[in-house]
């Protein structure tokens, strides 16, 4: 008996553990890289407060920060051939009148959106009144900002890029050079005058102080508008320029087919590349992480600065991205939003991570077309317009550090000057390029709008690397919902029209042979393939990669 009851308890044990064992196979299948995400994130904070307190040196802090330097790099290697492959084929292979629909829809959601953001930062500000408990410190910047008719010509220029070459590694920039008018001084034959130096500063080699030689009276300063560039891919002309030629080849019929081809191969490429690359990510997110905590100034004299404008900006983050954008997602698709939103969950860390929407573009493509089946045409065309111009995040903070500033400032805004607030918020954030805290650039635009100090940028320098993280994530959040809403919205134009009922020709007996040894995730391909016979009477030969 009691041998039967042994054999009964191992036979029940090992049955569990095989139960356990395969359920845990399951789960590491679906969620490994997410999970290990996830710990590398909280890994990367607990290592960067520890390390704080050895004190290290700024080279051993650039030491160890260089696997998360690679990490960067990696996906900003994948930017540019992403986004050029994906509107280009993505466009190509929709119908002109399809096409144009599901823009007018994606620019009008990304506007509402982006207004939404803005109207929810203004109500918590007013509310909050954050500028009462922060200090104003007694020094300014000394590097002189654009105005915002420079800044928004600028954006104009970057639109229609002169060199496409130059375009993908360089952005144009107007540049301020001093001028020194010194009418009042005699010119003494033999006698040198004296100069003004502008001396880089310590922490910021990017930041020029005047330094003023023994000259009196003062001299009278001003500042001359030149052309000039500024190191950072230039998205929105790439993503403006790829979009053109992705709808003229759609319509180019047959002579475009090869070109159509080549960027079809091109995506599916880059996609496998990021298939692989991911496995790296955790590794490289403790140490990206990791070294920007090393980087922070003293938590504790932050925190009693800019407390209350951190609860301020966060707070409005998380109504806007956890409360606003999936009930606009649940009354429009009618499907449970955060479920969708699990499937983005890894593209989420990886903008925490990166603080850069563009950077984050590969994972969220590739997250939208595995985890959620989102249309490879919608996501295509959706996600890079999106990195470029859907910048929820960026558009609440303007809006809200442009009124801390006057609330620091004592400055009172009335009725017509919040709405230009909201307004130049929005407008700016869409010439916010997808890189870490540019919404510093665009904030100009909107402090000169009501006339506030634009050098009082410098009040919010300290939390902006934290809070440029949190406002990225909820960029890419709306990114990828506005897909899953615009795939809903337009799945009737994207279906596969019903074979016709003429015999088969032997273009059809062709693909018939082709698509069957179509692996079961190349769905989206065989769709495609069959849009356009049916639309064009073209015959796409699509790369399997």
């Amino acid at each position: 008996m009691w041998e039967w009851v042994r054999r009964a308890v191992l036979h029940s044990l090992a049955t569990a553990l095989l139960r356990l064992w395969k359920w845990l196979r399951v789960f590491w299948y679906k969620n490994g890289l997410l999970t290990l995400s996830m710990l590398s994130v909280v890994t990367g904070c607990l290592l960067g407060f520890l390390l704080r307190a050895l004190e290290l040196t700024d080279l051993e802090k650039q030491y160890f920060s260089f696997p998360g330097e690679l990490l960067m790099r990696m996906l900003k290697m994948l930017i540019l051939p992403l986004i050029t492959s994906s509107l280009m084929s993505g466009l190509a292979t929709m119908d002109s009148k399809a096409c144009g629909k599901m823009g007018v829809i994606t620019i009008t959601y990304y506007l509402w959106t982006t207004f939404m953001a803005v109207t929810v930062g203004i109500i918590l500000v007013v509310s909050i009144h954050p500028g009462a408990a922060a200090q104003k410190d007694n020094y300014s910047v000394g590097k002189v900002v654009l105005s915002s008719a420079d800044a928004l010509l600028d954006l104009i220029r970057n639109m229609f890029p002169s060199n496409l070459v130059e375009a993908s590694f360089q952005q144009y920039r107007t540049v301020l050079v001093p001028v020194v008018k010194s009418p009042g001084f005699p010119k003494i034959p033999g006698k040198p005058l004296n100069f003004i130096y502008f001396a880089p500063d310590d922490k910021n080699p990017e930041i020029h102080r005047p330094v003023f030689l023994e000259l009196t009276p003062s001299p009278e300063m001003t500042y001359r508008t030149l052309a000039g560039t500024s190191n950072e891919m230039n998205v929105l002309g790439i993503v403006i320029f790829s979009a053109t030629i992705g709808l003229l080849l759609g319509k180019m019929g047959e002579r475009g087919a090869p070109l159509v081809n080549v960027c079809q191969c091109l995506n599916e490429a880059v996609m496998k590349i990021v298939s692989m690359a991911v496995w790296y990510f955790p590794f490289g997110i403790v140490f990206l992480i990791a070294g920007k905590i090393l980087e922070m100034e003293d938590p504790s004299v932050i925190g009693q600065k800019l407390g209350l404008y951190v609860i301020t900006v966060v707070s409005g983050l998380a109504v806007h991205g956890i409360i606003l954008l999936p009930l606009l997602f649940v009354l429009i698709t009618k499907k449970n939003p955060f479920a969708f939103i699990q499937g983005i969950l890894q593209a989420l860390l990886i903008a925490l991570a990166t603080s850069s929407s563009s950077a984050t573009l590969p994972i969220t493509l590739k997250c939208l077309l595995e985890n959620n089946g989102i249309d490879r045409r919608v996501a295509r065309f959706v996600l890079p317009v999106g990195a470029t111009i859907n910048m929820d995040g960026t558009a609440l903070y303007e809006a809200v550090a442009a009124i801390f500033i006057a609330q620091v400032n004592e400055y009172e805004l009335d009725l017509g000057q919040i709405i230009t607030i909201s307004i130049t918020a929005s407008a700016a954030s869409i010439g916010a390029a997808g890189i870490p805290q540019s919404g510093l650039v665009t904030m100009v635009i909107v402090l000169t709008s009501v006339g506030l100090p634009t050098e009082d940028i410098t009040l919010i320098i300290a939390v902006d690397w934290a809070l440029d993280r949190l406002r990225t994530m909820t960029n890419v959040l709306g990114d990828a919902l506005a897909a899953g809403i615009i795939a809903h919205v337009c799945h009737k134009d994207f279906a596969p029209k019903p074979p016709p009922q003429n015999p088969v020709s032997n273009t059809d007996k062709f693909l018939s042979a082709e698509t069957s040894h179509l692996h079961p995730k190349d769905k989206g391909i065989e769709i495609t393939e069959e849009t356009l016979l049916d639309q064009t009477g073209v015959h796409y030969n699509i790369c399997q990669v």
